[in-house]
């Protein structure tokens, strides 16, 4: 029985190696329902144009020349800066682009730009890197804004899926044939503190953290993503615009402009996605899954699946399932301690597995318990007394 562990260890052991798709997606899930959720930080807030709005305003795209009285609007509400995401890459029909670029200069504004695969890229900012150029997400090109907000910061609104298609990580940056390009939340931490360049440490595996001044340095995975925290950060709309002493990100909800993303919280429009994340940004034990995640958990499964085969190999049966039963809580616990640090360790398949193991092993154990009882039955019940052959059986260290 002791030759069986080596080949249920490896079968086992394989969809963690190899990160299949349904071990990710679990491990994912679970990540969903352990994070505790965050609370706003109070630096933002999300302004809605609504259904009802675009109704009002005689239909969408809403000319530059009204999204240049917002954007004033908003500052005269004591907005601190301004995040459209929204992007313009055609100019106005009636004009309004000049005016509309104008007042995105009164307060820190940063305006959406979004992938495509046509391999034209921005010019790309100054960029400090700590170690090796290596990691990072490339992107295919981008469709950059109409000429006339060349001198705005514009930063890419992306949000890639997991393999379960929601959105969970965010790269901060981006990487071109040329350099760098800033996310939409990197940009909103340069504009807020005015600065141009940012800061890029790196390590063996890839990007481990990105640094903007004024702010903490962010822990990143080696291709730069940052683990989305989904807080509830306030909204309000044209109506009330309730921004005072808040950085304002504006988007659309009206039905059929902009696509709804899904994410574990449900659908939401791209701009909310952008505040989740500049608000994920603040969060210092924000979590992250950290370059040694897989060697831990993959330390975690061996020590606790060959536990749980020699505890049920060689105690009894009822004291063999108790042990076991607390080896599958204490990695449980490793678990949930991990992830309430911020360090996203995953321990599903390693429960699972653990369970499998300790019923195989259970399985084979009480087989030759039951086998033993027969050999001794077979042996003895025309020798002694029927009582005595029970007791045999019940303890067969008595045959010594």
């Amino acid at each position: 029985m002791k030759k069986l562990i080596l080949p249920l260890l490896i079968l086992l052991v394989l969809p963690l190696v190899f990160q299949s798709t349904p071990t990710e997606i679990l491990k994912l899930k679970t990540f969903d329902k352990l994070i505790q959720e965050q609370k706003p930080s109070g630096n933002f807030v999300i302004l809605n144009i609504t259904e009802q709005d675009v109704e009002n305003e005689g239909g969408y795209p809403l000319p530059r020349r009204r999204l240049a009285d917002i954007q004033v609007e908003l500052i005269n509400k004591g907005a601190i800066g301004v995040g459209w995401v929204i992007s313009f890459p055609q100019p106005d029909r009636m004009g309004g682009d000049k005016i509309f670029a104008q007042t995105l200069q009164y307060a820190p504004s940063v305006v959406a730009m979004f992938e495509t695969p046509n391999n034209s890229y921005p010019k790309t900012t100054g960029t400090v890197i700590r170690g090796q150029e290596t990691g990072g997400l490339t992107i295919s090109g981008v469709k950059e804004n109409y000429s006339v907000y060349k001198e705005v910061l514009q930063g890419m609104a992306i949000a890639p899926v997991e393999a379960d298609q929601l959105v969970r990580r965010i790269p901060l940056l981006l990487k071109t044939p040329e350099g760098w390009l800033a996310s939409f939340g990197t940009q909103i931490y340069k504009a807020l503190f005015d600065v141009r360049t940012y800061i890029i440490t790196t390590n063996a595996n890839g990007i481990q953290e990105i640094a903007i001044r004024g702010i903490p340095p962010v822990k990143t995975d080696s291709l730069g993503r940052k683990w989305i925290s989904w807080v509830k950060t306030p909204e309000t709309n044209l109506q009330e615009m309730n921004v005072e002493g808040k950085f304002v990100f504006v988007g659309v909800t009206a039905n059929g402009v902009m696509p709804q993303i899904a994410t574990p919280v449900g659908l939401l429009e791209p701009h909310k996605i952008q505040s989740a994340l500049a608000e994920s940004i603040l969060i210092q034990n924000s979590p992250y899954i950290p370059d040694w995640s897989l060697a831990l958990e993959l330390l975690i499964f061996t020590v606790g699946v060959l536990l749980v085969w020699f505890i049920l190999q060689l105690m009894g049966i009822s004291l063999g399932l108790f042990l076991a039963t607390l080896v599958i809580f204490i990695t449980g616990s490793i678990s949930y301690y991990f992830i309430n640090k911020g360090i996203l360790i995953d321990v599903t398949w390693t429960l699972i597995s653990e369970f499998i193991t300790g019923s195989v092993a259970f399985y084979l154990r009480f087989r030759q318990q039951f086998k033993l009882r027969l050999q001794i039955k077979k042996q003895f019940e025309h020798y002694l007394d029927p009582r005595q052959v029970k007791r045999l059986q019940k303890n067969p260290e008595l045959l010594n």
